[in-house]
């Protein structure tokens, strides 16, 4: 075994991508910082963290001791406060976040009661006469979930909710159902890869997200416009101000005042920092609050509340298509990928017969072309058939019309 080979195994396995921001992010440390201290550029560092790629050799080590959590502290150590959009929006200068109210600061927690001491346990009972009371008996073990069972599961836990999070993120019912399960189809095809991640619901809806805010859509007929708003004027005016918005606005907002995630894990799924998803998220509560009045006369502590019901509501309210079961989204997954597969492989085929056939038809050595002819001594060059004169064209019609005399053929004869 080589020395790399042992170093490699002596690290430890690196967590997500997801889990890799947020132990950078809880440490305070900047992208620029980790990409000096292992030796790389900032595009790597990113690139680490979205899952791109992975670091290999001494670099690996360095990042895996960069990022490795702290050791777990002791009850009397106060937690540290959590990450709010105030705090990390103050991160950022005040030329790059436009003015908006202050989003709401969570309510502290009141502290638990000292646990009462724990009670003498009940005396245990007397084994019954026929019981089993073998000392190395074991619980039976529980039955193991296949992987279509648990894509199942997920799928019917999180597909019709997320069709409808996709739907008020591009205003298309289609493109939403489309979306999702183009989703779920690549979230099968990498299921050893999803099914070990720390949430699989979130990576679908990442999945999700990408897919149904890529540009090429605007190229597609059935999707070049949004479907029809809802008639309630409440609810229109909702529809018609997330819409307005820029897509990483909206995205943040649903994520945050929608979905209900942390700033944080809001500013990773959208692949921003804190302070920047933190000032998307101020600049686009004020936007839609200047379409909704009770949301620009409610309290900051009570927007994001207001937010949360009225993007329930108008989610629940608008009627979706249901997406296909998910036996179909797997099999047409697997359609998919085998049809990939055979294409690939005609491909090469192809390939490597035109190859074969021009190797077999190609020349073997070289010919050298014949020189252009030249004028030698004033005579001009004579490279083919050239043009009869009146002569020569007389003498061709006298030999065509009269019959060569030759000599009489000499015939033996006995005598």
């Amino acid at each position: 075994m080589t020395r790399s080979t042992t170093d490699e195994a002596a690290v430890p396995p690196l967590p997500s991508p997801k889990e890799r921001r947020r132990l950078r992010e809880a440490k305070s440390l900047s992208e620029e910082e980790v990409a000096a201290a292992v030796g790389v550029t900032r595009a790597t560092v990113r690139s680490w963290e979205t899952g791109r790629t992975s670091p290999r050799g001494r670099k690996r080590a360095l990042y895996a001791k960069l990022i490795a959590p702290e050791p777990a502290v002791k009850p009397s150590v106060a937690k540290p406060p959590a990450v709010t959009p105030e705090a990390a929006a103050a991160a950022v200068p005040e030329a790059a976040v436009p003015a908006a109210p202050d989003l709401p600061v969570a309510p502290p927690v009141p502290e638990a009661p000292p646990a009462a001491p724990p009670a003498d346990p009940p005396p245990a009972p007397a084994p019954a006469p026929n019981s089993d009371t073998r000392s190395g008996a074991e619980a039976p073990a529980e039955r193991r979930v296949s992987p279509a069972e648990a894509f199942d599961e997920l799928y019917a836990r999180t597909a019709p909710g997320l069709v409808r999070q996709t739907y008020l993120l591009t205003g298309r019912r289609a493109l939403a159902r489309e979306s999702v399960e183009r989703a779920f189809e690549l979230a099968w095809q990498r299921w050893p890869e999803v099914a070990v991640d720390r949430d699989p619901a979130g990576w679908v809806r990442a999945a999700a997200y990408e897919y149904a805010m890529s540009p090429w859509h605007r190229l597609r007929r059935t999707h070049r416009q949004p479907d029809a708003p809802p008639t309630e004027p409440g609810k229109r005016a909702l529809f018609d101000a997330l819409l307005d918005l820029p897509p990483a606005y909206r995205r943040t907002l649903l994520l945050y005042d929608g979905v209900g995630l942390d700033l944080p894990e809001t500013a990773a799924e959208t692949e921003a920092s804190t302070p920047a998803a933190a000032g998307r998220l101020m600049t686009a509560r004020a936007a839609v609050a200047e379409r909704l009045p009770e949301l620009a006369d409610a309290a900051p502590a009570e927007q994001s509340a207001l937010l949360h019901d009225r993007i329930g509501g108008l989610a629940r309210a608008e009627h979706v298509p249901v997406p296909r079961p998910a036996r179909a989204v797997r099999t047409g997954s697997e359609n998919k990928a085998r049809l990939w597969t055979r294409a690939a492989v005609a491909g090469v085929a192809l390939l490597i017969a035109v190859t074969g056939l021009t190797l077999h038809t190609a020349p073997t050595h070289y010919e050298q072309p014949i020189s252009p002819p030249e004028r030698v001594g004033g005579v001009p060059p004579r490279g083919g058939p050239q043009k009869l004169t009146a002569q020569d064209l007389k003498l061709q019609k006298s030999l065509s019309e009269q019959l060569a005399h030759g000599p009489e053929r000499l015939v033996p004869r006995l005598e």
